[in-house]
C-alpha cells in the first residue's frame, strides 16, 4: 500500500500486517522509543478489567493488549483480521482465544460485551464510522468503548518535531529493523492523516456513543478515547 487514504483495500491492509507479524511487537517498541508498554498499561488502567467482565479486543495483533485483561480475570476475545497476526498471537499466547474478525462485520451477537476496545487499529479500517457502529452494536447497554490511537500532540513546538519524526526518522528506522519497511511508511502516513482528538470524538458520537471523552498520553502522541452505550 503506497499511501494512506480512506479507501483502504482490506486485502492489502491484511497482507501488510501478515508481512510484519513476526517482529511487530519488537519493531513497535523501537519505533515508539520504548513507550508502547506504557501506553498499553495506561489503556488497561482505563479499561479497568475485572473477573467475569466480557471484553472484545479488536485489532489485537499478537495479543499484547489482551494479555493484561485476561490476567485480571476478564473474559477477553483477542480479534484481528490478519491471519499472520493471529498465527503469531496463537504461538506467543496459546492460552488466549484468538478469533478472526472484520471490524466492519463482527461475528458476535448484539449487546454482548461490557467493553469493546481497539488499540492502534481503527485508522486501518476501510470505514471508520461503520466500525464504530459495529462496536456499538455488540456492546451491552451501559457498555463502554475504549479506543487507543495515535493522535495530535497538544504542544505546538513538539507537534512539528513529531511530524518530522513520523515522515523522516520512522521510515528510516523501519528500513533497518523491519522486513517490510513499506508497511511502516504507510503507517507513518496513516498517523499523519488521522483526525485530531476532538474530530474523532465527534465521529464516535455520531456512531451512537455517549459520554465521550479522551485522555492524552505522551502529550497527545496517543489519545485514549472513552465512550458509553446508553442503557
Amino acid at each position: 500500500m503506497s499511501r494512506a487514504n480512506l479507501d483502504k483495500d482490506p486485502d492489502e491492509v491484511a497482507a501488510m500486517f501478515d508481512g510484519v507479524a513476526k517482529r511487530y511487537d519488537l519493531v513497535n517498541d523501537l519505533l515508539s522509543l520504548g513507550r508502547t508498554k506504557a501506553w498499553r498499561k495506561s489503556a488497561t488502567a482505563i479499561i479497568e478489567p475485572k473477573p467475569g467482565m466480557e471484553i472484545l479486543d479488536l485489532a489485537a495483533g499478537t495479543g499484547s493488549s489482551s494479555e493484561p485483561l485476561a490476567k485480571a480475570g476478564a473474559n477477553v476475545i483477542p480479534a484481528d483480521f490478519s491471519e499472520g497476526m493471529l498465527a503469531a498471537g496463537r504461538k506467543a499466547r496459546p492460552y488466549l482465544p484468538f478469533t478472526k474478525a472484520d471490524a466492519l462485520s463482527l461475528p458476535f451477537e448484539d449487546g454482548h460485551f461490557d467493553v469493546v476496545t481497539i488499540s492502534f487499529g481503527l485508522r486501518n479500517t476501510v470505514d471508520i464510522d461503520k466500525a464504530l457502529r459495529e462496536m456499538f452494536r455488540v456492546a451491552k447497554p451501559g457498555g463502554r468503548l475504549v479506543v487507543v490511537e495515535f493522535s495530535t500532540p497538544v504542544w505546538r513546538p513538539f507537534r512539528s518535531v513529531y511530524r518530522n519524526y513520523l515522515m523522516r526518522a520512522l521510515p528510516a528506522i523501519a528500513r533497518i529493523t523491519s522486513s517490510n519497511p513499506q508497511a511502516y511508511i504507510y503507517l507513518a502516513q496513516s498517523i499523519a492523516a488521522w483526525p485530531d482528538q476532538a474530530s474523532l470524538a465527534e465521529r464516535i458520537e455520531k456512531a451512537g456513543w455517549t459520554q465521550i471523552g479522551w485522555t492524552n498520553l505522551t502529550g497527545g502522541v496517543v489519545a485514549v478515547h472513552k465512550a458509553v452505550k446508553a442503557p
